[in-house]
């Protein structure tokens, strides 16, 4: 069985960049579509982003989009989360998880425990 452990989240301010990672165990992420997901206090649950396996092909939400860019590296059975020019309107816990192809119909059958984001100054 696959677990996902999200890191790299923290306080950085507005304007600021912080890049989550999204690390596998117990399996290799190069056979997953990998989606990111937010959760803010009080707030549904966003997909934000989300990579293919196979072409590595990417899906932004428009709330993020220009600003967030994911990518992965098999070799370190790790995908990222660029996150830059940060606005208090990102702050969320994050998640990452595991399915089989990027879809808004997907149905992700591994997560995270997630890593929190506070955009403050």
């Amino acid at each position: 069985q696959v677990q996902l452990v999200e890191s790299g989240g923290g306080l950085v301010q507005p304007g600021g960049s912080l890049r989550l990672s999204c690390r596998a165990s117990g399996g290799s992420l190069e056979y997953y579509a990998i989606g990111w997901f937010r959760q803010a206090p009080e707030k549904e649950r966003e997909e934000v982003s989300c990579i293919n396996r196979h072409d590595d092909s990417t899906y932004y939400a428009d709330s993020v989009k220009g600003r967030f860019t994911v990518s992965r590296d098999n070799a370190e059975n790790t995908v990222y989360l660029q996150m830059n020019t940060l606005t208090p309107e990102d702050t969320a816990v994050y998640y990452c998880a595991a399915t089989v192809v990027c879809s808004r119909w997907a149905e992700y059958a591994y997560w995270g425990q997630g890593t929190r984001v506070t955009v403050s100054s």
